[in-house]
């Protein structure tokens, strides 16, 4: 058995934490680790107690949701919360910062960025992780390490939608069904069939 990375694991769980976010416009989740130690996670979702977006709606100003506090303010106040130091620690984060998070990542002495999806990387942003000495990653997820019978369930649903074509069945449907799957697994299954 091959054993998950590091980088692998840790963005895994960033993963994982986004499964609770409450943002109807994007789910994103942070954790932050410490020799090899997690020691603070958070998503993007509402103040506690506060009204959340999946219950009321995105309560959106100038293209922003200011309802929602976003995964990595959340790990690093949890951290400010329970009085557990953040210098020289690392976060992985499912998607590149913002500006906001970027500037309290780097006054929290975090030392490195992990991250998996490319989100409105702001040059400003980058900039001033390199002006700080604040290594960025991207850290490809390779869902093979996570989920072992991934390859297995994409080819077992192309092959179910392979033998829906050939019954004849409403284009329109299938397509609809298509694009469910490709979203599912983040694949096209026109290249499959």
């Amino acid at each position: 058995m091959e054993r998950i990375s590091w980088n692998q694991y840790f963005i895994a769980q960033s993963y994982l934490l986004k499964s609770r976010s409450t943002c109807e416009r994007l789910a994103v989740g942070a954790v932050i680790v410490r020799d090899k130690r997690m020691i603070a996670g958070g998503y993007n979702g509402s103040v506690s107690g506060g009204v959340h977006c999946v219950d009321d709606g995105c309560y959106v100003i100038d293209g922003h949701c200011v309802r929602t506090i976003h995964a990595e303010m959340n790990a690093l106040l949890q951290c400010a919360k329970f009085g557990v130091a953040t210098e020289q620690a690392e976060i992985y984060v499912s998607h590149f910062p913002c500006l906001h998070c970027t500037k309290a990542i780097i006054q929290a002495g975090i030392k490195a960025v992990y991250y998996s999806e490319d989100y409105r990387n702001h040059p400003y942003a980058i900039e001033l992780l390199t002006q700080a000495g604040v290594e960025i990653h991207k850290v490809d997820r390779d869902e093979k390490l996570i989920d072992p019978q991934k390859m297995e369930k994409e080819q077992l649903v192309a092959q179910l939608i392979h033998k829906l074509e050939q019954g004849g069945h409403n284009p329109e449907e299938l397509g609809e069904l298509k694009q469910k799957a490709g979203d599912l697994f983040k694949v096209n299954h026109n290249q499959r069939s």
